[in-house]
């Protein structure tokens, strides 16, 4: 089944709209690459993929074990590289409101580290996580 339908709209510009939802999503070519920068270009989306897998994960990991994670975040630097231009590195820093036990900790980061987005990337990527927790 079709995941999505990405359409080029001209001036470095796409939408793709999710089929099930029809949500929407519009890309920009980057401004270091001769885009005008005014939306997520499609490697920031592939970056945010990784803290957003990540973060659905340990969702459901928390639901499973009565963990509330709500209000957690994670910042996320995209660093590019050239020749040819890829994305070489995501760092995400994930950030909870509130501290967990070791092995809460361990679940958690465990199921981060692994989600499908990180399993599915490259290993030519490098992924540089950390987790905080507290205020």
């Amino acid at each position: 089944m079709t995941t999505a339908i990405v359409t080029y709209q001209g001036g470095l510009r796409t939408k793709s709209v999710h089929v099930d939802s029809q949500q929407e999503i519009i890309t920009d070519a980057p401004k270091d690459n001769e885009g005008n920068g005014m939306a997520f270009s499609p490697t920031d989306l592939l970056s945010s993929a990784l803290a957003s897998c990540m973060l659905t994960i340990m969702g459901i990991i928390a639901n499973r074990h009565q963990l509330n994670i709500e209000g957690t975040t994670a910042q996320v630097t995209k660093i590019m590289g050239n020749n040819p231009r890829r994305v070489i590195e995501i760092v995400v820093n994930v950030k909870f409101n509130q501290d967990f036990d070791t092995k809460n900790r361990i679940l958690l980061e465990n199921a981060a580290l692994t989600c499908p987005v990180a399993e599915s990337l490259h290993p030519a990527i490098k992924q540089t996580i950390s987790f905080a927790y507290g205020h």
